[in-house]
Formats: C-alpha cells, structure tokens, sequence
C-alpha cells in the first residue's frame, strides 16, 4: 500500500495510486492492479484519503519472465516506485495484511505502541523509537502512526474590526462556509426527482489561502472589504488524529520482519530501547502484531505440549497396563526431540509456532515405532520364547521393515511442505522440518536404544532360581534315555522316501493302467464299419414253369462320416481322462502314504514317550516302597505308583495296538506283505511349502477333462442324426441262360420321422456339458476353499508348536527332574509328585499331538499345492 503525506487531497491521493499503478503495470508478471483509497477493514478504525491499497494480481509463476522469486519481484517493483516523491510503499500480502489488522489493529509484522498522555511527546518518542528499530537488522522500515503534521487554515477574527465594519461572526462563518464548502440556495426538481442547489465558489477561486484572504465580506452600507481586513488567515500545524486503546492515548510504530525471526527482531529492539530511551513518568511500551500472536501463541503452547505428552502416556499405559513398558516407549520423545532440533539448526530456522505443532506432531508419531516393537517382543515372549537376547532378536528383526517404512512414509510425505517456497512456505517448512528430522533420529536411535532399554529392565525383573549340582547328580541316572532298551514294535525300517516309492506297486494304480491301455485300444475302433452282409434271392415268378432268378450278392452299410471322426475324438478325450485319473490317483495314494507313515512315526515316538514315563514310574514305585519299609511314608504312595505304572503299562498297550492298525494300512497302500515301520529318530516337523496355482493339480484337470468328454459326447449325437449310407453288388441268374448278370444298388437313410428325438437327444448331451462346466467351476471353488482352509490349518498348528519348541519342552523336563529330586528328598509327598509329572507329560503329550496335528496338515498343504 501506498500513503502520501498528510492532508493530501482525495483527488491528488487517486491521481498518485493512478500513476502507481501504470508503473506496477508495466512488469510482465502483473495481470492487473486494483487499488482502494480511503477504507479500512476495521470499522472502528478509520482510514484517511492519503492511504490507498494497491491489490497487486500476479499471473501464474509459470508466466513470470523478470524473476521467478516473489521477494525480489517486490524489491523491483519497489525500486521504480521510487519515481513518485513524497510517498511511502510497502509491499506485503493482502491476506495476511487484512489479518493482521483485523486481529491487533496494525498492518505490519510487529508493532511499537507508546502509551501516553501528550500527543507531542508521543510523537518525539516515536521517532525516536523508529531510529532505534531501522538499526536492528531483518527489521524493515518503520511507518510511524501520523497523529500529528495534519495542515489546517486557521482564521483569527479581529472582533473589533468587525464591529467597526457593523458586521457580526456568524454572518462572516456562513459566508466562508457557503463559499467553500457550499450551500443549499434551492431547490430543481426533474419530473418526480428534487435535488438541492448547492453554491459556492468556483474551484479555481478555491485553491489556496490566499482565495480565503480575499474572500469579499458584505459591511451593513454595502460595501465589500476582504476577509484579510478583518482577520488573520494563516496555516498551522494540528493533529491527523487520536488514536486510543483502553482508554488510554497511543501512537505506533509498525515495521515488517525479513530474513529473521520474530521473536529475535523484537528482542534485539527491546534491549536498544531499555538502554538508549528513558520515558516519561506515565509512558510505556507494548508489543503487537505478529509478536502478540506468538505470545499468545506460546502461552498456549506451554498447555497444549504437556497436556499431549500426559495423555499420550495416559493411552501407551491404558495399552500396554505396564508402567515399566509405557516409559520405555515414551524415551521414543526425547530422542525424536533430539532429530527435530538438529533439523532445525541444520537449516537455519528459529523456533517458532508451526514448529511447535510439528514438535506435537512428531511425538505422536515416534512412539508408533516403540509400539511396534515392544509388542512384538511381549507376542513373543507369549509364544514361548524366554530368552530375553532372542525375543529382542527375533523381534527387531521382523520389525525392522515396518518400523522403516512408517518412518520413510512419514518423512516422504512431509517433503513438499519442507522444500516449499510459495505462499505459506513460512508455516510449512519448519513443520515439516521438525517432523522429518525427528523422525530420522527417532526412528535409529529406537532400533538400538529401545532393545537395549528393554534388556536392562527385564534382566532386572527376573529372578535366577537354580537347583544345587550336587542334586542334580543324584538323579542323572534316572533320566537317562532308554529309547535302546526299549522295546520297540517288529518290522523293517524305511525312510519317506522308500515307502513314496514303494507307492509305485499300489493296486490302484495297476488298475488305472489296465484302463488306460483299454482307452487306447478304443481309439483304434473309432473308424470301424459295421458288419458286411451276404445275402441269396430267389424270384421264382413261375414255378410251375420252372422261370425265375437267383440273385447272389454283398451288403455294406456306414455311418455319417464325421460320426467316425467324432467318435475317435470321443476316445482320445477318455483316454486322456484315464490318464489324468492316473495323475490323481497318484497324488492321493502319496499323500495318503504320507499321513500313514507320519501317523506310525507319531505313535513311535508316544510309545517312547510312555515307556520312558514308564521307568521312571518303575523307579519312583521302588523309592516308594522303599520308604514304606524305613517308615518314612505310609503304603498309599506305594500304591499310588502301582496304579499309575499299571495305567502307563495299559496306555502302552493300546499304542501298540495304535502301530500295528497303521502298520496294515501302509502295507496295503505299499502292496507288500511285510511290516514296515518309520525311522528310529525323533519326529520331524515338515516344511511349509511352497504355494503353486491351482491349473498344476490333477484334480482339476481331471475335473476339466470330464467337461471335454462332454463336449465330445455332443459332437458323437449330431453326427449320429446325419444321413446314412448302404451299398449292395450282387449277381443274377436266370433260369434257362446260362451267362449271369451282374448290378449294384446305394441307398441313403434319412431321419425324416424321429427329428425331434434326435433334437432332444443333442440337448440333453448339451446339458450334460453344461453340468459337467459348472461341476468344474464349483470344484474349483471347492479346491480353493479347502487349500485356504489347509493353509490356516498349517498357521494355527504352527503357533502352538513355537511355544513349545521355544520353552514348553524344556521347562516339562526341569519339571519332571525337580519335582523326582523333591520326593527322593522328601520335600513334598508323592500326590504333589504325580500333579507335578500329570502337568510335564500333558506338556509332552500335546506337543507331540500337535507336532503330529501340524505334519498332518502340512500333507494335506502339500496334496493341494500339488508337491
């Protein structure tokens, strides 16, 4: 905006904006100007006729030519205004000028208001104070509120002239009056319309002062003496206007901040002015603006960050109900602070608002990335694994993805407002600033410090309870294995792979090859004729004259053409059905020789299971009774183990009886009369396998082949409802010539009466197609239905084995080995003894149950995976 100096004219304040404008529009940048003279946005605030705003329209920046920069556009269009003397230009943002003024009254940055009584001594220190601010830098030129310098004409009467002249004031002020500013003399009416007649003088009379001076006065004779004779006209000096603001008079000092922050700007001109300005008793200094908005601001700050630390502490302890883990979480906020800071050192940016709301912001976020990995390592210590070393492992190694990806996703996103340079760049940047570079060092400093964290308080939770060495060799020789002395169930030994290929001799199969080898025999009958016939006629016309004709000759009837073709495509189809057949049974036969084999291999390492609790029941029964003899312990422990021996001895048995059923099984899927049994190791978990399309297995091409049969079908019923030939050659006789005659006949068979059987038997061979396709679509959707059903089946079992392959097994054997050494040692009675070897087994017992669950499943995987 543009202010010329006081008491300028509306007509010289519209010629000036006027010639500013054409200078503005001259750039190539500028699509147009609009300017406004004389009204403020604040109504209590009124504007004077010397200040316009000039709203300066830009065209795209793609468009600009000069520069590509809005500050140095603005400094060369500052630079040519300078043409036009006596006026001040100030180049600022309509948007954030029209805020700034409707929110703290001013249209700058920051403001200097002095408050005080005398406007004189306001204005002094104004000047004052604009000295002390063009010294500081990043401050631009300071405007000073005009409430002072206003120029008036001011008329003194000589009351005794007046007298003398027999002429009175108010009759000399109505003349003034109506000569300058006008008077209604009358009144013209046009048609219904009435306006006023105004006189007064002409505007070349009305100029300067001195058109006032000789300004011609009417005496009471008649005579016209000027205004000079009567009084003294002269200009002075008044005030533009009183400015208040709580009651209390005040002047401003406004000034814009560039290449600086706020804050600093105000704080380096706070202490000029406490150091060279003594004021007045009754005169003070405040601060407005943009920096009013920043304390304000910064008061609010001060609430809003504890108030989203305290509740994003509140939330992490709702979720995790650890105090221990909320904290190790929340050292995610300081380290994120550490990135956030540095960030701004990095590129030179004060601390301001926007960056508080990105220091808000970011702690939000950053703890997300503790959140991930604290419950990874609580799901794993859930799932069994105790070790603290490895649960951090395992945990930051799954995580680590994710807890970059959450990171880069973030930063990538808040690059466009870090690197930004339009309007509001000012906001944006250091935002976004805050929230990349606290993420950065959130996101690495919590990958190492946090596990660490995490491993000090928890080594500090547990508590190490060790069982004494000299007890531990007291009953090493209980526990050893006795898989050698065990007795193991009879037959021959075979690995997996021996038994999938003995499969190979599985009758099925045999039969399977019978019907592949018939289907190949058929398609060699698809273009047979149908039976040559001979035939012998006699035509006896007179047989009492002996006159006649013996006729001796062949017949041969055939099919459509296409028939034969059809047919032969009809065979193959089913050949290559018993073919795909093949492929399926082989698919079932394996995976059934796999669930057999993994079922045997199962119930051997139960029956080991058992017969080594076995042993150890044996040794508890003689401990027992061995105490029942010293007196240390009444017959019922004696007895107690005798039943729980007998139980184990009963479980055996029906294992046994478990082996041999399988045994049978595998020998019939084997096709041999020997018993076979898995090998003497422990049971192995099976992989996951790999996932293959659904078009690989058999199943549903066995399932298509049936829909190409029926296909097929249809082509066989239209070509049987095409004609038919026969053909006879034969030789004749007639009685009484001895030289026979030869001839032939062809004859064609047309469907003329049954065409609507014949339509109806291609309809239903067409619905048979149709079936056997949507028998192939609902397979299809039957097949994935039980692949994914496998495929969950794989997963749940999976999650039960890690917990006891992690720690279950383990901690039934320190069971199993404390609680013998507790009742050798008479710390606790043998029914506290079986509660605590009843939990060891079950644990035993449901690993191997679910190992064999898992294996299982994993087969049936591998049957529709088609591996």
């Amino acid at each position: 905006h543009c202010i010329l100096p006081q008491g300028t004219s509306l007509s010289q304040s519209i010629e000036t904006s006027m010639q500013a404008s054409r200078i503005i529009k001259s750039f190539p940048e500028v699509k147009m100007v609009v300017g406004k003279t004389g009204s403020a946005e604040v109504p209590t605030d009124p504007m004077p006729p010397e200040a316009t705003d000039l709203m300066v329209v830009l065209k795209p920046e793609s468009e600009w030519t000069t520069t590509k920069n809005y500050n140095e556009l603005a400094e060369m269009i500052k630079e040519k205004l300078e043409v036009i003397p006596g006026v001040f230009f100030e180049a600022n943002q309509p948007i954030q000028m029209r805020f700034n003024e409707l929110m703290t009254g001013v249209r700058q940055d920051v403001a200097v208001k002095i408050f005080g009584e005398n406007i004189d001594t306001l204005s002094i220190l104004a000047n004052n104070v604009a000295k002390v601010i063009q010294s500081v830098k990043g401050a631009t030129a300071p405007q000073i509120e005009r409430t002072t310098g206003l120029p008036q004409i001011t008329i003194n009467y000589d009351r005794a002239r007046i007298a003398a002249y027999g002429m009175n004031i108010d009759d000399i002020n109505r003349t003034i009056s109506t000569a300058f500013a006008g008077q209604a003399a009358g009144v013209v009416f046009e048609n219904e319309r009435k306006f006023d007649l105004v006189v007064r003088l002409d505007s070349s009379n009305r100029t300067s002062i001195d058109d006032v001076s000789n300004l011609f006065l009417s005496t009471t004779d008649g005579k016209q003496i000027p205004l000079s004779q009567v009084a003294s006209v002269t200009f002075k000096e008044g005030p533009a206007q009183i400015s208040r603001e709580g009651g209390k008079r005040r002047i401003v000092v406004g000034f814009n901040v560039n290449g600086r922050d706020v804050e600093s700007v105000v704080e380096d001109i706070q202490v000029k002015l406490n150091a060279a300005n003594h004021l007045p008793s009754g005169y003070y200094y405040t601060y407005g603006g943009t920096f009013e908005n920043l304390r304000q601001a910064s008061a609010r700050l001060q609430v809003a960050v504890p108030i989203a630390l305290a509740l994003i502490f509140l939330l992490l302890y709702f979720t995790f109900s650890s105090m221990r883990e909320a904290l190790l979480i929340y050292t995610a906020i300081p380290m994120s602070a550490i990135g956030g800071v540095f960030a701004l050192l990095i590129r030179g940016m004060p601390f301001s608002i926007s960056a508080g709301v990105g220091f808000i912001a970011l702690f939000g976020v950053a703890v997300l990335n503790g959140i991930v990995l604290i419950s990874t390592f609580n799901q794993l210590e859930k799932d069994g694994i105790t070790d603290i070393s490895q649960r951090v492992y395992e945990g930051t190694k799954t995580r680590l993805r994710p807890v970059l990806m959450t990171a880069m996703v973030a930063s990538l996103g808040f690059i466009p407002m870090a690197i930004s340079s339009g309007a509001g760049a000012e906001v944006q940047k250091p935002l976004a600033t805050v929230v990349i570079g606290g993420l950065v060092s959130a996101t690495f400093l919590t990958l190492f410090v946090l596990p660490l964290l995490y491993i000090i308080f928890s080594d500090r939770k547990k508590t190490n309870r060790k069982i004494p060495a000299a007890a531990g060799m007291l009953v090493a020789g209980l526990f050893i294995s006795t898989l050698g002395s065990a007795q193991q169930g009879t037959g021959t030994r075979v690995s997996i792979q021996q038994a999938l290929t003995a499969a190979g001799n599985n009758r099925q199969l045999g039969i399977n090859k019978a019907q592949v080898q018939r289907g190949q025999t058929l398609v060699n009958t698809a273009r047979a004729l149908p039976k040559t016939g001979v035939f012998v006629e006699n035509e006896d016309l007179r047989p009492s004259d002996q006159k006649g004709i013996l006729k001796i000759g062949l017949s041969q009837g055939m099919a459509w053409p296409g028939l034969y073709k059809a047919q032969r495509n009809l065979f193959k189809e089913q050949l290559k059905y018993y073919e795909l057949n093949s492929a399926v049974l082989s698919a079932d036969i394996m995976r059934n020789v796999r669930s057999v084999y993994y079922q045997l291999w199962f119930l051997q390492d139960k029956e080991q299971l058992y017969r080594r609790l076995d042993s150890i029941y044996q040794s508890l029964s003689a401990a027992s009774v061995l105490k029942v003899r010293t007196g240390d312990s009444p017959g019922l422990d004696s007895v107690a183990a005798n039943v729980r021996k007998n139980e184990l001895q009963a479980l055996l048995a029906q294992i046994e009886t478990d082996i041999e059923v399988q045994q049978q099984s595998l020998m019939q899927l084997l096709n041999t009369d020997s018993s076979l049994l898995p090998e003497l190791s422990k049971l192995e978990k099976l992989p996951v396998p790999q996932l293959a399309t659904d078009s690989l297995h058999p199943l549903l091409n066995l399932q298509k082949q049936n829909l190409d049969i029926a296909n097929a079908g249809v082509a066989v019923v239209k070509n049987e409802n095409r004609p038919e030939f026969s053909g006879r050659f034969f030789s004749q006789r007639l009685y009484g010539l001895e030289n026979p005659f030869s001839g032939f006949s062809v004859a064609v068979a047309v469907p003329l009466f049954g065409s609507g059987a014949n339509r109806n038997k291609v309809k239903a061979a067409q619905a048979e197609a149709r079936i056997q396709e949507q028998q192939l679509e609902y397979g299809r959707q039957v097949f994935n239905t039980e692949l994914i059903q496998a495929r969950k089946e794989v997963q749940k079992n999976n999650s039960m084995l890690r917990f006891y392959e992690s720690s279950g097994l383990r901690q039934a054997e320190e069971i199993i080995k404390a609680s013998a050494l507790a009742y050798r040692s008479g710390e606790i009675s043998f029914a506290e003894l079986s509660q605590f070897l009843t939990q060891a087994i079950t644990i035993q017992q449901n690993y191997l149950d679910n190992l064999n669950a898992y294996n299982q499943s994993v087969i049936q995987l591998n049957y529709y995976t088609h591996q």
